[in-house]
């Protein structure tokens, strides 16, 4: 296997992000796409100009020169499109999150698993942004065993997507789940932990308040506080608004324990930052630990190519890079099914602390 050929699934904007860092890797192509919107099909033929367009998810199935493929399509057609790859043709699979948004579907995603014969990495991104990376790298030593973790965006509102199907719970899952499912599987993964409960308040406070959709209004919320017990006994916290895109920087993650705190400081997409105000923020760590006093800061610069090529610090680019590994056979899976899976019964759970001002229990996915 010389050169990668991936079959993608959707090919909205974060279809095209994935086509523009699969083209910055040696020895993969996109080969293959589905995408129903006109529009978009278009755009990502213009990027990816050899690969070729299919009506449907079974026509691309029947392609015999894939080596793996990617699911980008809005998040509600997730577990059905898996389910068709598995009956068809299951090839090693990098599906974007959120893994599935019904509640009720996390049996389903668990019996999936069970039949999938080819391995699936969950596009859990951010763990990958290069702060993030360093911050997961360093937190034992700096922290002594981390106690607490605070996660903060605070960004743009939700974009304009294809049918505007970001705009409502049923088909997003609800911004608990499609949007911060990335900061509960970051939660899980650095403290190495599973949840028990969950807190939180949330709700609809500034964006898209004005509009209409074939006479319905948005039900996305923009605003949330969560606090999650996890079960040695370490607190996490997200702080989530996307009516703050005037911040230097987007997301800010800080973990604690008793021999210090590490810190990480992660830009927004540099396309969104003003002019006027010079050249975007760079990304830093920052560590303090109790003895000796006195911060240590350390700036971690992100290729710029890598910045171009997408809204996401160069974290896409770092996943393709491991998930190729996996899909020649020189490495295992990093983000399983299973993590997939946790990271949407933490927003599922959060949803419901918020809607019903109660403490919820977080459930095994699918027991």
């Amino acid at each position: 296997m010389n050169i990668l050929n991936y079959g993608i699934i959707g090919c909205g904007m974060m279809g095209q992000e994935h086509i523009r860092n699969i083209a910055l890797l040696p020895g993969a192509r996109v080969a293959a796409i589905y995408e129903p919107d006109e529009i978009m099909a278009a755009k990502a033929k213009a990027m990816a100009p050899n690969a070729r367009l299919f009506s449907s998810l079974s026509e691309l199935l029947r392609d015999e020169g894939l080596d793996c493929l990617l699911i980008a399509s809005p998040n509600h057609l997730h577990a059905r499109q898996m389910e068709e790859i598995a009956a068809v043709r299951p090839l090693p699979l990098l599906v974007e999150k959120p893994l599935y948004t019904d509640p009720a579907d996390a049996g389903r995603m668990a019996r999936f698993g069970e039949i999938y014969s080819a391995p699936i990495w969950v596009a859990m991104e951010y763990r990958y942004m290069p702060p993030v990376a360093k911050l997961i790298e360093e937190v034992g030593q700096a922290t002594g065993g981390v106690r607490m973790l605070s996660i903060r965006e605070h960004r743009f509102p939700f974009l304009q997507k294809v049918g505007n199907w970001n705009r409502f719970n049923n088909c997003s899952g609800g911004t608990l789940v499609e949007k911060c499912c990335h900061f509960f599987d970051l939660m899980r993964h650095v403290l190495a932990d599973d949840p028990l409960r969950v807190m939180a308040s949330a709700g609809q406070e500034v964006n898209h308040r004005d509009e209409l959709y074939d006479g319905v209004a948005p039900d996305i919320w923009d605003t949330a506080y969560v606090i999650v017990e996890f079960s040695r006994g370490a607190r996490a916290m997200l702080d989530l608004c996307m009516y703050a895109e005037g911040s230097r920087y987007q997301e800010e993650i800080s973990a604690t324990g008793p021999d210090g705190k590490i810190e990480c400081f992660v830009p927004g997409p540099g396309r969104f930052w003003p002019t006027h105000l010079g050249a975007p923020p760079v990304s830093q760590i920052i560590v303090s630990p109790r003895k000796p006093k006195g911060p240590l800061v350390v700036d971690i610069p992100v290729d710029p190519a890598l910045l171009e090529a997408g809204d996401h610090n160069g974290s896409t680019f770092y996943q393709h890079v491991r998930f190729q590994k996996v899909v020649r056979g020189e490495a295992g899976v990093e983000v399983s099914l299973a993590d997939g899976a946790w990271a949407v019964a933490m927003g599922h759970a959060a949803q419901e602390a918020a809607r019903t001002g109660s403490v919820v229990e977080v459930l095994k996915p699918g027991s």
